[in-house]
């Protein structure tokens, strides 16, 4: 093998591999925390709906007595699409919304509602939503709960709370709605989680792509197959902050960091 045919196998090893990071990258990243490790089950379509709206999720399962008191009990998680355990060198679980965008709670009961509400920690639920209420991220509860564990309700045989606790869990959620929790039927899960990655890149000051229809007024034009951040920085200006790419140009992961950087919008000129 002569050393262009080298040069160009690399190439386009490099080009292929790039391909593939641009089709499994994530619009962003959620937490489903499940009461125990059967509940997830029901919810297997909205993860292949998440899935192909490329937005990634981790599963905490709380089984047995992690989902009570915290004492030395942290999680951890690894791989993708991850299932998260217990474990006892893990980092605590007021420390896991830092690595996710929203928290996905399906089932809340009474006892982490109240805990929730006064700012009470000391369940690994009430941590995480207490974490991820001072970190702004987004929380999304379901609403059709009876506010009872799911492992409560297999040991005492009752599906519903009494009315002066039903009376109770309302009040606190109406109090989470007002920390900024949102509720939502369990089926609507993904679909609302979907929307809420939407309106994110919509309102974000770095929205990077947009379509183009024709004009290129007022923007400096790309005309490589390959962006890379020496081209960027090569560059004395950008007028008005935009960059107009060809459809099917390769953005190495160090230019969309440069381009983040420099905030600039990037518009498709549909030209391939």
């Amino acid at each position: 093998m002569d050393i262009r045919s080298m040069i160009e196998s690399v190439v386009k090893d490099v080009v292929q591999s790039m391909k593939v990071e641009k089709e499994n990258e994530k619009v962003g990243k959620v937490l489903f925390v499940f009461c125990d490790s059967s509940a997830h089950e029901r919810f297997t379509d909205q993860f292949i709906k998440l899935k192909n709206n490329k937005i990634g999720y981790d599963l905490l399962f709380l089984d047995g007595e992690t989902s009570s008191w915290l004492g030395m009990q942290r999680v951890e998680s690894s791989g993708s699409d991850r299932i998260i355990a217990a474990d006892e060198y893990s980092p605590a679980a007021i420390e896991l919304p830092k690595g996710y965008d929203g928290i996905i709670i399906p089932e809340i009961d009474l006892d982490n509602a109240a805990r929730v509400v006064t700012g009470l920690k000391g369940t690994i639920k009430a941590e995480i939503m207490f974490s991820g209420i001072l970190l702004e991220k987004f929380l999304i509860v379901g609403e059709d709960t009876p506010g009872i564990k799911r492992a409560d309700r297999l040991c005492l045989k009752v599906t519903s709370l009494p009315g002066p606790y039903r009376k109770q869990f309302e009040f606190y959620v109406k109090a989470m709605k007002e920390l900024g929790i949102e509720f939502s039927a369990q089926k609507d899960l993904a679909d609302v989680i979907i929307d809420k990655f939407r309106g994110k890149l919509e309102e974000s000051p770095t929205a990077l792509i947009e379509e183009s229809a024709g004009g290129l007024e007022n923007g400096l034009t790309f005309k490589k197959k390959l962006l890379t951040p020496e081209w960027i920085q090569a560059q004395k200006e950008f007028p008005n902050q935009t960059l107009y790419l060809p459809k099917g140009v390769i953005i190495s992961p160090l230019a969309k960091d440069l381009i983040k950087e420099k905030k600039l919008a990037i518009k498709f000129t549909g030209k391939g």
